[in-house]
This record gives structure tokens, sequence and C-alpha cells, in this order.
């Protein structure tokens, strides 16, 4: 099995990214979008999924972070599906529950090839840190559709918002270890199609 790594650079009139993505890491990370709490989020992703990602994002933070954090989840969703090659021999469904103190969050996944979103959260705060509560999803309907995944994310209770942003984003980096892991008893992919 050769590297499953992708880089993706990514330029416009609102951004400017550069992304580096290993699957087979050990959950090392650099990261700098210059949204305080996003960046807390990427890392909390990247060492409880084990992947490695170095990323430097400048955008139009004079504006807002909207253009930030939906252009950081195109490209992380490019780098996904790029890393993944063909997928074959990858377990494909990954599920994960994360408590983190008083609330429960979920995340499921399908590498299915077919991008869909579901989420089911409701925060009741706009805003933590620098980043608009609202951009949880935006952030995660970049990425599915980008990686061409389904994903269905939900905090099933809880009360404080931080705490249910991070178990979302923790259940998203273990839910992607699963899914993405490879099982040496899957012969080419996990489809009774014979494609993903």
């Amino acid at each position: 099995m050769g590297k499953r790594e992708a880089a993706v650079n990514r330029k416009t009139g609102e951004t400017d990214i550069q992304a580096k993505l290993n699957l087979d890491g050990e959950g090392i990370y650099n990261i700098n979008t210059g949204v305080g709490f996003f960046d807390h989020m990427l890392n909390l992703m990247t060492k409880h999924g084990l992947l490695d990602l170095a990323l430097e994002a400048k955008g139009d933070l004079e504006v807002d972070s909207h253009h930030t954090i939906e252009d950081v989840g195109i490209v992380l969703g490019q780098c996904l599906n790029e890393a993944l090659g063909d997928k074959k021999g990858i377990k494909r469904y990954g599920t994960s529950f994360v408590p983190m103190d008083e609330v429960l969050a979920s995340v499921s996944i399908d590498v299915s090839g077919r991008p869909f979103i579901v989420c089911d959260f409701n925060f009741t705060v706009d805003r933590i840190g620098e980043m608009d509560t609202e951009m949880v999803e935006e952030f995660l309907r970049a990425f599915t559709f980008n990686a061409g995944i389904t994903l269905h994310a939900r905090v099933l209770y809880g009360k404080n918002n931080h705490h249910m942003i991070e178990a979302v984003f923790k259940a998203l980096g273990r839910a992607l270890r699963e899914a993405v892991d490879i099982d040496s008893r899957i012969k080419g992919v996990m489809s009774t199609k014979g494609s993903i």
C-alpha cells in the first residue's frame, strides 16, 4: 500500500489555503487559519483521528470567518478524496460517540461517493471566540460535498456550546479514522457494485 497523502492549494479572491493531509498519521498537526477556536477544533479532529495535517489559511477575516472556514472545508474534503485514491480495502463506514462532560455527540460517515449531510444540533450562543456557531454546519457541508461522503452529525444532549462543538469535532476525527482504516479481508472496495 502506498502513502495515503494529498496536498491541495486553493486561492480565491477571499482565501489562500495550503493543506497537506496524511491518513496514516500519528495525530500531528500544524494548523493556522487565523480563527483560534476553529484551529482548536481542527487540532482535536486531527489528534483523535490519528491524521497528520499541515494547514495554513489566510482569509478575509476583516469581513468575518465565513469564507475562511468554508474554504478550509472545501480543501480538506478534496484532500481526503484524493488521499483515499481508489478506496480499495477501506472499511468505508465509521461511527463515533464522544462524551464531553455533560455533552454526548455522534458522527457517522459513509465513504460512499454520494455527498449527503444531516446535522442535528441546536447551539444556544451565536459565537465562540471569533467563530460563529452556524459555521460548524457550513464547514461540515463543504467538507462532506468535496470529500464525496455521507455524514450525519448530532449532539444528543448537553448545555455548554464549547463542549458540544468539541465533541462533534472529536467524533468526526474518530469516525474518519474508522472509515478510512484498511481491512486486509476486504478485496477491492466495500460495495456489491464494485465501485464507490
